[in-house]
């Protein structure tokens, strides 16, 4: 594989991995914000669908065709970070899976030294390449995957990118309490004064 097809590849798993933390909840975990910044797991998905078709649309004179009225200039703010009731979560997944063909087609068609601008970057970086918005794309998209993971457990306990992850200890759910009870104690002492008081 040559470097574009490597990165393209690094996207196209994120997305899916991302898009597999939806699997099997309900509408409420799926929806529900778990942060004090209201993160949730289908905003997260909005979102990523919604940049990702500035980057390899806008910025490359290929803007697609979609609506995103959570972009005007007199949305509010964030968005583009959750569902709004009258937003399904069959609309956003299609949206997720448009604005990926439409990244792809991009992808495909453009060279990795392609040049590209981005109007929302300050001037002195606004002029980039196909090959530094697929590296921008990975590790944004790496990022929120990132807080998926940790909103996943935390509604259901599922950790990791699918089941038996080997990223992942082989522990029971009592060893996991284990686990979790030592780090606890670990930084309980750590933050107790040191002459004991």
């Amino acid at each position: 594989m040559d470097d574009k097809a490597i990165l393209h590849n690094y996207l196209r798993t994120r997305r899916t991995s991302l898009l597999a933390k939806l699997e099997g909840l309900s509408e409420y975990d799926a929806r529900r914000p778990l942060t004090p910044t209201g993160t949730n797991l289908l905003g997260l998905v909005k979102h990523v669908a919604s940049v990702e078709l500035g980057y390899f649309g806008e910025v490359f004179g290929r803007p697609s065709e979609l609506a995103l009225p959570w972009f005007a200039e007199d949305a509010e703010p964030d968005a583009d970070l959750w569902a709004a009731p009258g937003e399904t979560r069959e609309q956003i997944v299609e949206l997720h899976r448009l604005s990926a063909l439409h990244s792809d087609a991009t992808i495909d068609e453009l060279s990795l030294d392609a040049p590209g601008v981005v109007p929302w970057w300050p001037d002195e970086r606004r002029n980039v390449t196909l090959h530094q918005i697929l590296v921008h794309m990975c590790v944004e998209t790496a990022h929120h995957l990132g807080h998926a993971d940790i909103l996943r457990e935390l509604i259901d306990g599922r950790a990791g990118q699918r089941p038996e992850d080997p990223n992942l200890s082989l522990r029971t759910q009592e060893g996991w309490a284990v686990h979790r009870a030592r780090i606890e104690a670990a930084a309980v002492a750590a933050g107790a004064p040191a002459d004991g008081r």
